[in-house]
Order: structure tokens, then sequence, then C-alpha cells
């Protein structure tokens, strides 16, 4: 990156595959400027049959534009490219979720005459546009998280300004120039990449609304702690997401089902499985299973068919991941499979057995292709263990019995808990979000589109 120019690579053979220009401040000072005049002059609002016809276009422009779509996000990505054609089905139909979301975005009445004090009135609710978002994404899902994050805005009747990450950012700008295609004027959604110092500014400035982050805890938390008074917020960060498999779990359906939480998008999830707690007579079987299947993976260029693991974002992150699986391996981890790195920009899937408790790959979210099993001595030791870090997002628990799923449901500290499946499931209108640590507010595109308006009670005296 230099002064003007972000180089993007793909993250497998790092080889240039575009450049896109970074935005000072004195144009974002601008757009801001715009962007808070066209709210607060309700002349210049986009109606929402406006909103939805742009949305509607766009969706069929990103149709017809599938494959391109798909190979950019596994180009600047390393998603594999069965994975990424996946991510766009899911934008297209985030798309099309913003207009249904929009149809139900209705206020309501609230009753007058339930004292006397309240007699002789009646009074209503309605939902308007917060004001100007600022938008900042991540890298591992470079369309979908970006659908999540500027088509909400679009429906709701925001300008929005969205920085991608730097990593990423050409999926960005495709699905912004579709809105432009589709008939949205471009003072409505600028795409801001820029250098972390500017978009600090940018995020902080009081000119904002809504402030939307989906990345690092460390710098959701900052930026959260430097908004300006009145900026509302989302923050998603991440997890270091526990799995309780119990006695009586269908191992021969589970396998599959972690190896898939686990390594999809070589472990680039904020909710990637990473910790699984197993009996302790069960967890030696369970963990070479998943070692079996996992070392069976076939890791590349993500643009190529075949792949089902791409690179880790950058060279950066191989040397974290290797260390922290070093560092688990002399304390006394078993590594099953993997445990190596393959390249400069790839590390092989790893399986560890009974990594201490306190080492990073059972404390920290390794955001890499590393999976760990723990024994446990009990159910209750499990949702202990389960419940240790100061991170919750979503968990998972394996089993037959209702009542062991019900009391992992019941306790286990987590947004959500999904009962025979991994804890990367999720489909785009579910609530989504983590607490304490993990974030802030929730997402999914029905629960932005919420935090993206505000309500406005009109009380009439008759």
């Amino acid at each position: 990156m230099n002064n003007t120019l972000l180089e993007v690579v793909n993250p497998y053979d790092l080889k240039p595959i575009g450049e896109v220009k970074l935005v000072d401040w004195p144009t974002i000072d601008g757009w801001l400027n715009t962007a808070t005049q066209l709210h607060r002059q309700r002349k210049n609002w986009l109606p929402a049959h406006q909103r939805i016809a742009i949305l509607k276009k766009t969706a069929q422009l990103m149709q017809g534009q599938f494959d391109e779509l798909a190979f950019q996000i596994a180009n600047e990505g390393g998603k594999p490219l069965v994975d990424a054609k996946v991510e766009v089905t899911r934008a297209i139909d985030g798309v099309e979720l913003c207009i249904k979301e929009l149809c139900h975005l209705t206020g309501s009445e609230i009753p007058m005459d339930l004292t006397a004090a309240g007699a002789g009135r009646m009074a209503f609710t309605t939902r308007e546009p917060i004001g100007p978002v600022v938008a900042v994404s991540a890298f591992n899902h470079p369309l979908n998280l970006i659908v999540h994050q500027v088509g909400p805005a679009v429906a709701a009747g925001c300008p929005v300004l969205v920085k991608p990450a730097s990593a990423t950012p050409l999926s960005c700008q495709a699905f912004v120039n579709l809105l432009y295609q589709a008939g949205l004027p471009e003072e409505w959604c600028r795409f801001a990449p820029c250098t972390s110092a500017v978009a600090e500014q940018m995020v902080t400035d009081p000119r904002v609304g809504f402030f939307s982050f989906i990345g690092s805890g460390a710098v959701g938390w900052h930026l959260k702690s430097k908004l300006a008074a009145g900026t509302r917020c989302a923050l998603e960060h991440g997890g270091v997401a526990p799995v309780i498999v119990d006695e009586s779990a269908d191992v021969n359906a589970m396998i599959p089902a972690l190896v898939k939480g686990g390594f999809y998008h070589s472990g680039q999830v904020c909710v990637s499985v990473q910790r699984i707690y197993v009996p302790e007579d069960m967890a030696t079987s369970v963990a070479q299973a998943i070692a079996d299947k996992a070392s069976l993976l076939k890791v590349g260029n993500a643009i190529v068919t075949e792949t089902e693991c791409g690179p880790l974002v950058n060279p950066k992150e191989v040397d974290r991941v290797e260390q922290w699986v070093d560092e688990a391996a002399r304390a006394g981890a078993q590594v099953l499979c993997g445990g190596h790195r393959l390249g400069e920009t790839t590390y092989a899937p790893t399986v560890l057995l009974d990594p201490p408790v306190k080492a990073k790959v059972s404390t920290q979210e390794v955001f890499g292709p590393v999976v760990c099993v723990y024994g446990t001595e009990s159910l209750e030791d499990a949702i202990l263990r389960a419940n240790s870090l100061p991170v919750a997002f979503q968990a998972a628990v394996f089993t037959q019995k209702l009542n062991a799923a019900l009391r992992c449901v019941r306790e286990l500290d987590a947004t959500a808990v999904m009962v025979n499946d991994h804890t990367a499931f999720r489909v785009d209108w579910m609530p989504f979000g983590g607490r304490r640590h993990s974030g802030y507010g929730v997402g999914g595109i029905g629960h932005t589109l919420r935090d993206m308006t505000q309500e406005k009670m009109a009380v009439i005296k008759l």
C-alpha cells in the first residue's frame, strides 16, 4: 500500500489482482457533509418504493454476474470457490431479504387511556432513518458482510459510507457499483477504502448516526470508546466456539459437521468450531476421527475448483498460527494431524488433543485451521469449561438426549446454541451476535434494519 493506492493480491500466491484508490479525509469530510444534508432535509429522502426498486434491480444484476462475483471472492479472499458460490447465493438472498424486512418495518399504536391522564388522546409510532451510517467490514465474507451492512442502510433510507477490509476491497467495490447501476444515486452510498487513521476519524465523527463494525474485538471496542455522543453502534467480534459432545451423540453424523464447522474457510470464521469437549473415554477416538477426515482436505489456491481449504489471509497469520500450535505441542498437546505450515501462505488442517487449558489455542480465537479436542469428566465439567472464557458467541451440543440438549441450551453462555449441528451454522435472517467481549448488539438483516431506524411517536389530543 502506498499513499494513494491499495494493491490487492491473491492470498495464496500473493500475485497482484487489482488495486483501489484510497480515499483521504477531505473527501470523506465532504461525503459526510452531503450525507448529513440528505438526512436532515426530508425532501431529499428516497421513497420506500424507489429503495425497493433499487434493491430488486441490484439482486437481478448480482444474479447476472454470479460467477464473476464468486471468482472475485475466492481470488481476493482465499475462500474456496465452492464456498464462494454459496456466499454469492446468500448475498443475493440478503438483498432480497432487505426488501422483505422493509415491508415489515412498521410502528405501533400506543394506548393512551390506560389512566385518566392520557384519556382523550391517541398515539402511534413510525420509524425513520437514523442518519448517516458508517460501516467497517471484515475480510472473511467480503460480499455477504457488505450486504449485511450496506443493504439495510439502503433499505432504511440512510446514506452510508463503507470501508471494506484492506485485503478484500474488490467485492465491496463491485457491490457498490451494482447499487449505482440499479439506480442508487452515488451520494447515498460511498465506497471508502482508507487508512486506519482516516477510518477512525470517519467513525468517530459527530455527524455519524450509526456505526456498524465487523472485525477484531481490540479494534471494535477501541472505536466504540471514541464514538461521538449520540452515535449508535453494533459490533460483531469473534469467539472461541465451544462444542459439547455427550456419550449418546451420533458420532458418524457428527464428524462431518465438526470438520465443516472447524475448517470452513480454513477456520477464518468468527464462530468456527475451536474447542470440542468430549467424555474422557471417547475423546481420543473422536479426535482421531476428526483428524482422519481433516487430513484428507485439499489445501491450495481458492480459485481452483478442487480446493477445500484455502490460504490464510496473509503470511503473518500463518506465522501466528504456527507459533500457537507449536506452543501447545511443546506444552503437551497431541498433534493428531497437521501441526505444520505447508508454505508461506497455507497451514495444514490441524487437530490437537488435550492442549493445556491456558494455551493460546485454548483461550484465544485461532482464526485458522485448528480444532482442539478435550476429554471431560462430566457434562457439568464440559459446560464449566465451555463457559470459562470472556468471549461468548455461538455454541453447540451433540446429543440424542433431550435433557442434555435442553440443559446445554439453558446453561451455555452463548447467543445461540446449536443442537446436533456445528457452531458456524447461520442463516441471514436469524439474530447473530456475540455477548460480552464477543460483541455489542445483534446482527441479522432484519435486526440491523431496525438498528438503522429510530422510532418517532405522535400524540394527538382529540
